[in-house]
């Protein structure tokens, strides 16, 4: 029922930029977080960021100062905006949602296709 399709990968130089977003379609009663996962050839998934719906944000130690996640809530939508792009960033992106289809439901994750991001040296 819920499916959430990414947008925004490519390729890029060191030192650019990207931004990556994903909306969620299908029934959602409501969304407790969104998140922004990667992984790389050979490493495991790893979180990049995460946003709660009360707005409180989390990054990973490597993206910290370069990257910034966002929402909008009424698109169900979740972007992560890229700066100073390194090419340690290079990974599959997925992003995920933590939400309740109905208020009955227990809180669940669902994710995207994955987007590729390849960062040139």
């Amino acid at each position: 029922q819920v499916q959430l399709v990414e947008s925004g990968g490519g390729l890029v130089q060191a030192g650019g930029s990207l931004k990556l977003s994903c909306a969620a379609s299908g029934i959602i009663f409501s969304i407790n977080a969104m998140g922004w996962y990667r992984q790389a050839p050979g490493k495991q998934r790893e979180l990049v960021a995460r946003i709660t719906s009360s707005g409180n944000t989390n990054y990973a130690d490597s993206v910290k100062g370069r990257f910034t996640i966002s929402r909008e809530n009424a698109k169900n939508t979740v972007s992560l905006q890229m700066n100073s792009l390194k090419p340690e960033d290079t990974a599959v992106y997925y992003c995920n949602f933590a939400l309740r289809r109905y208020v009955s439901s227990v809180v669940t994750d669902y994710w995207g296709q994955g987007t590729q991001v390849t960062v040139s040296s």
